[in-house]
């Protein structure tokens, strides 16, 4: 999906928001592709979005959503892509004669996280962790992907159900106490897709002993140089130090931001350069991360 108006301005709207290394990334394109734009974070609590998206109305602003604010920007869009539609959540935006268009381009960095995790591995089984609207964007890369068992453990079964029926992904939803364990210790990938993770004294999402020793993890959390972290979250060290494939969420945010970019401006954008700015390597597309 490609802005019909190239917006004016960028921002990522989220609460809380100062962790965010999309203006770092983004702000690099934007320079190498000659793109006389800045690209801004802006801490936006709940009652105040609504207010922060007439701004952007008013400015021709578009950019980028974060926790906790996609399930709320998709209801509040003038016109959503498809894949925005059955995710329920937006994380790219931009105006159009005044009108809000939403997309979703974290189902395209899911995907390719987990294809590079799962190279020559079978991701038939699969659980993921959390029901919100970045769960959606993975739900919807595992169909793509071939997964036929996935389940889903969330604090509330009720938002996993609804998460199910919008997406129109089969799965199952399993009681964190009495269900997971089995579906946990059977699973070829384990999805984090909650905040645990951002906090350095954050639990574990799950004990990598839990886990198959053939079980790959993907915490859709990330950690970049630029944050002041080298070789991913937590649960990303701890699963690698328990033998597991691991990767945490950097390769999701670039390429969600890369398909974010190319619909904002309808080109490529320098993903080398992307990469740079975090301090990083690109990784080549079908491995993961070291």
């Amino acid at each position: 999906m490609i802005a019909g108006e190239r917006p004016s301005g960028l921002v990522i709207l989220g609460h809380p928001v100062a962790h965010s290394l999309s203006p770092v990334f983004q702000g690099a394109a934007l320079a190498a592709s000659g793109l006389a734009l800045t690209y801004t974070r802006r801490d936006v609590p709940p009652e105040r979005l609504r207010e922060a998206l007439h701004t952007c109305r008013d400015t021709n602003t578009g950019g980028n959503v974060t926790i906790p604010h996609k399930e709320a920007v998709a209801a509040e869009a003038d016109r959503l892509s498809e894949t925005a539609r059955r995710a329920g959540a937006v994380n790219t935006f931009w105006f159009e004669r005044g009108l809000l268009h939403g997309h979703n381009t974290d189902v395209d960095g899911a995907r390719a996280t987990m294809q590079a995790l799962m190279a020559g591995r079978s991701a038939r089984r699969a659980v993921l962790l959390g029901s919100g609207g970045s769960a959606a964007a993975v739900l919807l890369a595992l169909a793509e992907m071939g997964a036929t068992e996935i389940a889903i453990v969330a604090r509330t079964p009720a938002r996993a159900h609804a998460l199910l029926a919008r997406t129109g992904v089969s799965g199952v939803v399993l009681d964190a106490h009495d269900d997971a364990p089995g579906a946990l210790g059977n699973a070829d990938l384990v999805v984090n897709s909650t905040p645990l993770g951002l906090r350095d004294d954050d639990a574990l999402p799950v004990e990598p002993s839990a886990l198959s020793p053939h079980a790959a993890v993907f915490d859709l959390v990330y950690r970049g140089r630029t944050a002041g972290q080298s070789g991913g979250t937590p649960w990303v060290r701890a699963a690698r130090a328990h033998g597991l494939a691991a990767e945490d969420g950097l390769r999701m945010l670039v390429e969600q931001g890369a398909s974010a970019f190319r619909s904002w401006f309808g080109i490529d954008a320098p993903r080398d350069v992307m990469w740079q700015a975090l301090g990083e390597q690109a990784p080549a597309p079908d491995r993961p991360r070291p």
